[in-house]
């Protein structure tokens, strides 16, 4: 029966195709009507693109002009780096999208209509993208509390990341570390984690440890390790050196050295100033005594 069915339905589309053609050779002018009223519309479709893409050349120009004022004015007025690199993409892709709702208004499409289906899809897509959506958030009150900017250098402590932040982008940020390497960390995990903003502050304090073997005088050394850290060409001078004993271990005495320097200068002071401590004890006569452990064999 199926066969039967199929049979016929094929005998309908072949004999309708046949009367159509027979049509057509009885009125050969059909197709030249139909080709006459087709011309119109299609005239008015390339009228329609060509003007559709005079307006994106045009649009482009104006957003490009709109983006080099905008970044001009922010450098007038001292924007912080991290917030152009934010807004300045924002922006442009805001524009973009009113331009593209333009283009498509030429065309007789609804725009509420494109808007409402626009805003299903991006609850779809904003179900489905969850983790950008927190890295953009992430990215605003990164910009607007401020806990470091383009230029600090920070350490993440959930992932144990860190470097010089070079870039604030909308989803992530950009480390660069102390080796050269490029770090990207969206920004959802710095909004929500411990970071520590090392180059926040004007000025860092500089500790450095050393054992002294137990025989040595424990007065000598603190005037040797003092003088070296008043000696030292990166100390602020508003600021006096601290020497002092931090514990007993179990084969020295810990003392300890604290000067205060600018936070640029931290890390080359910290090696100079552990390097000159090794020279001044050497010349002194006090040793920096090895680990070690007595052992008593009873018999």
């Amino acid at each position: 029966m199926d066969s039967i069915g199929t049979s016929t339905e094929a005998m309908e589309v072949l004999s309708d195709a046949q009367a159509g053609l027979q049509e057509v050779a009885e009125n050969p002018g059909i197709i030249r009507t139909w080709l006459e009223g087709l011309v119109p519309d299609l005239l008015n479709f390339a009228l329609q693109v060509v003007i559709a893409l005079v307006v994106y050349v045009i649009g482009g120009k104006i957003i490009k002009l709109i983006l080099k004022m905008l970044s001009r004015g922010m450098e007038r007025r001292g924007t912080d780096e991290g917030v152009k690199q934010f807004l300045l993409p924002l922006v442009k892709y805001s524009l973009y999208v009113i331009l593209i709702f333009i283009i498509m208004g030429l065309f007789g499409i609804a725009t509420t209509s494109a808007v409402a289906v626009l805003g299903s899809a991006g609850v779809a897509v904003g179900l489905a993208l969850q983790g950008s959506l927190s890295n953009f958030a992430g990215g605003v009150l990164i910009l607007l509390l401020k806990p470091f900017r383009v230029g600090d250098y920070i350490v993440e402590h959930s992932g144990g990341k860190e470097g010089t932040v070079t870039e604030i982008s909308i989803f992530y940020t950009k480390l660069l570390s102390a080796d050269n390497k490029m770090i990207l960390v969206p920004n959802g995990t710095l909004a929500n984690c411990t970071v520590t903003n090392v180059s926040g502050m004007e000025k860092r304090r500089v500790d450095v440890e050393v054992g002294i073997a137990y025989e040595a005088d424990i007065r000598t050394a603190k005037e040797v390790l003092k003088k070296v850290a008043a000696e030292d060409e990166a100390r602020l001078k508003e600021e006096e050196p601290i020497v002092f004993v931090d514990s007993l271990g179990d084969s020295s005495v810990n003392m300890g050295v604290r000067i205060w320097v600018a936070a640029e200068d931290y890390w080359s002071t910290k090696w100079r100033l552990t390097e000159n401590v090794k020279y001044a004890l050497d010349e002194a006569g006090i040793s920096i005594p090895y680990p070690q452990m007595d052992v008593q064999i009873k018999q």
